[in-house]
């Protein structure tokens, strides 16, 4: 089992709704795990909580129990925070995923940064776009 992980999550999408991407970077044990990710047609608010759920699947898969995500999305955020609400059905499905794979996290923290510091999930995520759109 392994101890904490640091998640970098970020979405893209070219238009909104438009062509869409996802970058995660985990970090766990010393080790980085990155993942970049086509996802078709979705808004940008869509490809945010995209990152934050296949970044979670894929800490838990790799036994992670203890969790703290990174992300530039306000939105997102504050909405897992509780302090705005989830108002859009499309979203409200993805914020529902996203809830039921944090309860299956022994802790849980998501941090708002500034989009300077989380410029490789976002390179990551126009990388699946670009890769796909040619």
């Amino acid at each position: 089992m392994r101890e904490q992980a640091r998640i970098y999550v970020d979405g893209a999408s070219r238009g909104n709704p438009g062509q869409a991407g996802i970058g995660v970077i985990l970090v766990v044990d010393g080790g980085v795990k990155r993942l970049s990710e086509y996802i078709g047609f979705k808004t940008n608010n869509e490809a945010e909580y995209m990152a934050l759920i296949r970044g979670l699947e894929t800490a838990l898969e790799m036994g992670v129990r203890d969790a703290v995500v990174y992300s530039d999305s306000q939105l997102l955020v504050q909405q897992l925070r509780g302090s705005y609400r989830v108002r859009s059905r499309r979203l409200k499905r993805l914020y529902e995923r996203a809830l039921e794979l944090i309860s299956q996290l022994a802790s849980f923290q998501i941090i708002h940064v500034n989009r300077s510091e989380n410029m490789e999930a976002d390179r990551l995520a126009n990388q699946a776009i670009d890769k796909k759109v040619v």
